[in-house]
């Protein structure tokens, strides 16, 4: 069964981000809503390379879908990277099951690929 193994869930607004989220970092983010049983329900997966606060804030107004988030924090870039990997493919990114439209990209001036179908953009 796939897990996110993040914080939360959280309702997703500036005030909420800013008091949960406080370490500036690379991190890994959901966002989502909680359905009629309670359950968090996957809709977006993101990650950070520097402030994880401010990348899901980011994402503040995008859709009505987003009701409530979870975060983790990350020892590095690369950690973020290959996190939000896993997360896409087990939440079904790869079947349009997530609003994030395509696989996570690497950043530049990275080799890294994805640590789940070696996809290297």
């Amino acid at each position: 069964m796939a897990t996110l193994n993040m914080a939360g869930s959280f309702d997703f607004n500036a005030e909420t981000v800013d008091v949960q989220v406080t370490k500036k970092s690379a991190g890994n983010y959901a966002l989502g809503y909680t359905n009629g049983e309670g359950k968090f329900v996957v809709r977006y997966v993101g990650n950070s390379d520097a402030d994880l606060n401010e990348d899901i804030k980011k994402h503040i107004g995008e859709s009505e879908k987003y009701k409530k988030f979870k975060y983790s924090y990350a020892a590095s870039p690369k950690e973020a990277f290959e996190k939000v990997c896993q997360n896409y493919h087990d939440f079904g990114g790869d079947k349009n099951k997530l609003r994030n439209g395509k696989h996570p990209v690497r950043p530049d001036n990275t080799d890294w690929t994805c640590p789940v179908c070696n996809k290297l953009d």
